[in-house]
């Protein structure tokens, strides 16, 4: 049996882990990158270990990488504060200059979280890269700050922080399980703040694995296909709606009807 093996920089390390434990246990194996701890783009490597598997130069496949719940994390403790911080000084900010004022509250506190992570999670600053910075940019926390914060309460900013940043990381791990569990037959999931604690498997040897979806084009694609089930299922959820209320009406019609009678 000959095994393939791949992962980012944020799995280099248990993947190093994993190469020991096979040699020792005298388990052939093919061992597909990255190389080391410097920032890579996972759906390459993952890309390779699913070709060999589909090929047939391997047996088996093992894929590791990060997920988004790092990237989730972080984005929940700027939307948190940065709305926190709109809500409290939104009466003092004049209006001309009040989304530089945003910007600056948002990019000083990307610099803290990224700041903190390097302090105590450094697997994981190391691992999400120059993504942390690029959260100074999301227009999810902007345009929060701007269409909810800067126009409501302190704690219905609070609550409103909590729910987008929930909706953020609930899309980021559903196109993550369904593009890696499609582009590899199988499912790696780790702890976020120590890369060595993690769990997986594969599905058949990885011979139903369609590499596509590991690779950049997949990332949109799948973006799609979810965006799309989302809003068939929000059709059908309010076709319901309106047709039970269709229902109540019709109902209400008639009871005037059969009280006549």
């Amino acid at each position: 049996m000959k095994i393939a093996i791949g992962c980012d920089h944020g799995g280099y390390l248990l993947k190093q882990d994993i190469l020991i434990w096979l040699e020792e246990h005298d388990i052939d194996y093919e061992d597909f990158g990255c190389f080391s701890r410097e920032s890579v783009d996972y759906p390459i490597y993952g890309e390779k270990v699913g070709r060999a598997v589909a090929g047939g130069t391997c047996d088996k496949g093992i894929v590791i990488c990060t997920t988004g719940i790092g990237m989730s994390m972080a984005v929940l403790l700027v939307l948190f504060f940065s709305n926190l911080i709109v809500s409290l000084i939104k009466n003092v900010i004049p209006s001309e200059i009040r989304i530089p004022v945003y910007i600056v509250i948002i990019a000083s506190l990307v610099t803290c979280v990224d700041l903190l992570m390097q302090a105590f999670t450094p697997a994981l600053s190391e691992s999400l890269g120059e993504f942390i910075p690029l959260i100074t940019v999301n227009c999810i926390i902007l345009g929060r700050a701007e269409a909810f914060a800067s126009k409501n309460k302190v704690t219905d900013s609070l609550i409103d922080a909590l729910g987008m940043s929930a909706g953020f990381a609930m899309a980021c791990l559903i196109i993550a399980l369904f593009r890696e569990f499609l582009g590899t037959s199988g499912l790696t999931i780790s702890n976020p703040f120590n890369s060595a604690q993690s769990i997986g498997f594969v599905i058949a040897e990885g011979k139903y694995a369609i590499p596509l979806f590991v690779q950049a084009p997949g990332g949109f694609m799948m973006l799609g296909i979810v965006l799309g089930l989302f809003h068939l299922c929000l059709d059908k959820f309010n076709a319901a709606q309106v047709k039970k209320a269709q229902e109540k009406e019709a109902l209400k019609s008639q009871e005037p009807v059969k009280e006549a009678k």
